[in-house]
């Protein structure tokens, strides 16, 4: 009864508000919808839209304390409220009280502009006594009774895609389009009677009987390359050159077909091992690595603005070394696995392909080889940045989505920076699509290997001078930032420091050192001519040191958990060695697996389970972060934070991720990597 009072009063001064000197700016039909629905709502028996238009008013809710401060309102409900001559608009207020931001929804008469809106709460706040259209928290929960607007923004209900969405749109079509046409053209041919090879020796051609270059021959004639593995290593040394057209288009076909890429995603291995079993373990690692990083991604996306306990998260993280598993501590070690991975790779795959140009390293094949990386990763990247872009402007969001609209909107602007591989120089802000700033990370050290190699194959000595200079470079770079910026360790203290991503986290100038050691580890495992160790004693003393400074890089991240209010000694030591020593812990996993050392380890990560999923693991990694947006950007109401609630929140994401990867690699991914002009 008494809540009805107030808002009865807080009605009747928006009323009288509106027909002040204020009506001079807000729209005369704004005024008058608004009249409209105020009056209605203070009959005995209001009308249901008026009902249904205060009911969807963000009220406060309880655990304020906690971080339940937003409060979102009823977003569909509001826009299901229609009026004699006006519907309902749902409308975000952005406040800020002392230390605590939050917004409020408010529901509004769609004739009413974001200006409109703004003049009615800003004006004195339509207050009548102590009552006003937004009330602020109480001074118990805040440490001040005023409050700031920051902004108002309405939330259209209307999809209006522009000309860039329809372009991306259509690109996303015709990339999927292509395959699905190929496909059915593919079949139509096997079908053929007078075909010269069936369609049971042509597959097994195209997986299993393809030359060391992977050129696939039919009828006799020259055709175009199908790569039957998608590492780096085939088909560097060789120019291309133009094939027979008839048998050229043909071997197209075949590249782009399901027939092809689907039996190549699901027989053959991935880059990471090669027939005999070599590095298979790196299939395992690659796996577990990006389970880690879907892991934290579902932890971290929604503690951003959609938590109503978090606070109540952010000391449950902290209580523990377990939570390391969501988004605890240096979760995000996972991605330095990917950057030794990918130096490991990198530097086997060049020295491979000198090796088959007879041990010469020439511009042409560094060429060839760097096209080949941009090859690999482009289509399906620039897929999923068209995909976003058109997404954005299709889907009804919620109140939730503001944290994200701005960041990814940015694609309009700063496309380019994606297409060139650099985007991780920009202002994080600025990225296309945040999470592929790892791509422009991982192309930018790429590049490097070459540089490596020849120095090398030039002089030990040279080659060791430069490689410890760069590996003491990122070192002291990362250390000395740390201290200067006063930046965190830990998660989730790193999520409000903007500095930290902004001059830190992102900088191959910072993440060097990791993929440095990959390119360390994988010129050793590529030209050494005997074991490493000898005895079981030096490997168990190599088990031992590489499980005690992965349990103490984790340790001492809880020990620093604090964000320093001075430049800080240990957070800066630890910043700047923490990242190389994870790098090398996990090299020596890779390394006792390879040399016999690992046991059970070994079979583990070397189970052919992690085959299919480590060959879809890229696309993993671009398209989950979409599913985790499209959740949280959806919901009208917080999510609560517990564990098990954010378990099942990880495996929905997962499973949704998998299949639609899986779907995207076979249809985008392999069809440009199996593609290749004849070298033969």
């Amino acid at each position: 009864m008494a809540l009805g009072c107030v808002v009865f009063l807080l009605l009747v001064a928006c009323s009288v508000a509106l027909e002040s000197t204020q009506t001079q700016t807000v729209s005369q039909r704004c005024v008058e919808d608004t009249n409209m629905f105020l009056w209605e709502i203070k009959q005995d028996k209001p009308k249901e839209y008026a009902v249904l238009m205060y009911d969807a008013f963000g009220k406060m809710g309880s655990n304020v304390e906690g971080g339940n401060a937003n409060r979102p309102g009823l977003l569909q409900q509001c826009r299901s409220a229609h009026g004699p001559s006006f519907s309902g608009q749902y409308c975000q207020v952005f406040l800020k009280q002392g230390t605590v931001q939050y917004f409020v929804g408010i529901c509004v008469p769609d004739s009413c502009e974001e200006e409109d809106v703004q003049i009615l709460v800003l004006y004195d706040k339509l207050q009548f006594g102590e009552t006003s259209l937004v009330p602020p928290l109480p001074h118990i929960l805040a440490n001040q009774s005023a409050q700031e607007m920051i902004m108002t923004h309405c939330l259209s209900s209307a999809v209006s895609p522009d000309v860039s969405d329809v372009t991306c749109l259509f690109v996303c079509c015709v990339m999927v389009a292509i395959p699905l046409a190929t496909t059915l053209f593919t079949a139509l041919m096997r079908r053929q009677p007078n075909r010269e090879v069936s369609p049971t020796v042509e597959s097994s051609r195209l997986n299993s009987g393809l030359n060391l270059y992977g050129t696939v021959q039919t009828n006799g004639s020259s055709s175009c390359e199908v790569n039957s593995n998608t590492s780096e290593e085939n088909n560097l040394t060789r120019p291309p050159r133009l094939c027979f057209p008839r048998s050229c288009v043909y071997g197209c076909l075949q590249a782009f077909s399901l027939q092809t890429t689907s039996q190549h995603l699901s027989t053959i291995s991935t880059s990471s091992s090669i027939p005999g079993g070599r590095y298979s373990s790196l299939n395992g690692i690659r796996v577990l690595s990006l389970l880690w990083i879907i892991c934290g991604h579902s932890a971290q996306f929604p503690v951003f603005n959609n938590l109503d306990n978090y606070k109540n998260w952010k000391q449950t993280v902290e209580s523990s070394p377990l939570y390391v598993l969501t988004i605890s501590g240096p979760v995000f070690l996972a991605v330095d696995t990917f950057l030794l991975l990918g130096g490991l790779l990198s530097a086997r795959s060049l020295l491979d392909s000198i090796d088959k140009a007879e041990n010469k390293l020439s511009p042409s094949l560094v060429a060839n080889y760097l096209f080949k990386r941009i090859k690999r990763i482009q289509p399906l990247h620039l897929f999923i940045m068209c995909l976003t872009i058109g997404l954005i402007s299709m889907v009804h969001w919620g109140p939730y989505w503001f944290p994200f609209i701005d960041t990814l909107m940015d694609c309009k602007t700063y496309w380019w920076a994606n297409l060139l591989l650099i985007s991780n120089l920009l202002p994080v802000h600025e990225i296309c699509i945040p999470w592929t700033w790892y791509l422009s990370l991982d192309f930018q050290c790429y590049a490097t290997t070459p540089l490596l190699v020849y120095f090398y194959r030039l002089n030990r000595g040279v080659f060791a001078v430069v490689a410890g200079g760069l590996l003491l470079m990122t070192t002291v770079v990362s250390a000395v930032i740390t201290a200067l910026l006063q930046l965190p360790v830990f998660q989730p203290s790193t999520m409000t420091s903007e500095n930290y991503v902004l001059y830190y986290y992102v900088k191959p100038y910072t993440r060097y050192g990791p993929f440095l050691i990959g390119i360390l580890t994988g010129i050793y495992l590529t030209t050494k001519k005997d074991q490493l160790f000898k005895q079981k004693w030096q490997a168990a003393l190599g088990w031992f040191c590489c499980l005690s400074v992965m349990a103490g890089l984790v340790g001492v991240a809880y020990i620093l958990r604090e964000t320093p209010t001075h430049p800080s000694i240990p957070h800066a030591l630890y910043q700047g060695l923490h990242r190389p020593l994870w790098a090398l812990a996990v090299a020596w996993v890779i390394l006792a697996c390879e040399e016999g050392y690992a046991g059970f380890i070994k079979r583990l990560l070397s189970l052919s389970f992690w085959v299919p999923l480590s060959n879809i693991s890229f696309a993993c990694y671009l398209t989950h972060p979409i599913f985790i947006i499209v959740y949280i950007g959806l919901q009208e109401t917080p999510i609560h934070y517990t564990d098990i609630n954010f378990m099942y929140l990880f495996l929905g994401h997962l499973v949704l991720t998998l299949v639609v990867s899986y779907v995207l690699t076979v249809l985008v991914e392999k069809p440009y990597i199996l593609l290749k002009w004849s070298s033969s």
